[in-house]
């Protein structure tokens, strides 16, 4: 009679998870959570909350920035996916740091401050591409210029990062 490991579904194990050091160096979503957390200027999202004194503790525009931006960059832009990838994939989960906020939360975060998330999101981009993490494969999905059939590998050229910013310009974000 074979003989087989045991086994058993119910048995309980903790694991330590760092956070951090699930976002590798040298990707974008490293780059990312660490540009937004050194570098970029975040005071613009500070005037929209207004609960100092009453009312429950908003999620930080840097976790929500970092949820929406690195969506975005695997062409993700319905809100409800997002939701789920915050509690479903371990890098939208250390982006994140475990929290998993509301769909509604990330549509309306992108619904009223779309210009201030554009913006960061532009910065970001211009930092990636000027460090090489731009058109590296598998590391930035964003849709390939028209009229072509493939986002260019290695460095990305200045025309196709250039029509990438416009076409962010023209996105609709949609709680589906």
């Amino acid at each position: 009679m074979a003989r087989y490991r045991h086994y058993d579904p119910q048995q309980t194990k903790m694991i330590a998870v760092s956070y951090g050091r699930q976002l590798l160096p040298g990707t974008f979503e490293h780059a990312l959570s660490y540009l937004i957390d050194n570098e970029i200027d975040l005071d613009r999202f500070a005037a929209r909350f207004k609960n100092d004194g009453t009312g429950a503790p908003a999620y930080d525009p840097a976790v929500l920035l970092k949820v929406v931006l690195f969506a975005y960059s695997r062409g993700i832009t319905s809100s409800r996916t997002m939701a789920r990838a915050c509690a479903e994939n371990v890098v939208f989960i250390a982006l994140a740091c475990d929290q998993q906020p509301h769909f509604t939360t990330l549509a309306h975060f992108v619904a009223t401050l779309g210009k201030e998330v554009e913006a960061v999101f532009r910065d970001v981009l211009m930092v990636c591409n000027a460090q090489g993490l731009i058109g590296k494969q598998g590391l930035l999905a964003l849709p390939a210029p028209a009229g072509t059939s493939h986002v260019p590998v290695g460095r990305v050229c200045h025309r196709w990062l250039q029509a990438a910013l416009e076409r962010l310009q023209g996105v609709e974000w949609h709680a589906r």
